[in-house]
């Protein structure tokens, strides 16, 4: 049976495994504003979601992971239903997300109704990578 719940303490382990750029006081904060997700099936841990507030008004799904043993079960689609769901019930219109370019996530998003809308580009020494797209959603 597949359930999805807020981050609690006790998924510590399991999401800094998946999410290795999440520092610790951060992981605190999403447990304690309610701004990440666990997905689970028979009681064990799976996925993981995690959202900002874009321009502090605007949910932005920043960490969409699925663990790479149980990809293709539909996970990832089940864990962008239920936080769509959720902001939804809290009054957002938008959502928003992102990926790199050189990433097969964007056809995910497509397929779930994310536009591209545009990109950014970071090329400062010692922090480059590819463009940086970002999709965008009416709910």
């Amino acid at each position: 049976m597949v359930s999805i719940r807020y981050v609690q303490e006790e998924d510590r382990n399991f999401w800094l495994k998946l999410d290795r750029h999440l520092q610790t006081t951060e992981f605190e904060k999403k447990i304690r504003d309610k701004m990440g997700y666990v997905l689970l099936e028979d009681h064990i841990p799976y996925g993981l979601l995690r959202y900002n507030l874009f321009w502090d008004n605007t949910p932005f799904c920043t960490m969409l992971y699925v663990d790479s043993d149980t990809r293709g079960r539909g996970y990832g689609n089940k864990l962008m239903n239920f936080w769509e769901n959720d902001m939804k019930s809290m009054g957002y219109g938008m959502l928003m997300t992102s990926t790199q370019v050189d990433e097969d996530a964007q056809y995910f998003y497509r397929k779930l109704g994310y536009q591209d809308s545009g990109g950014l580009i970071i090329n400062i020494p010692g922090y480059e990578q590819p463009m940086e797209m970002f999709l965008i959603k009416k709910i």
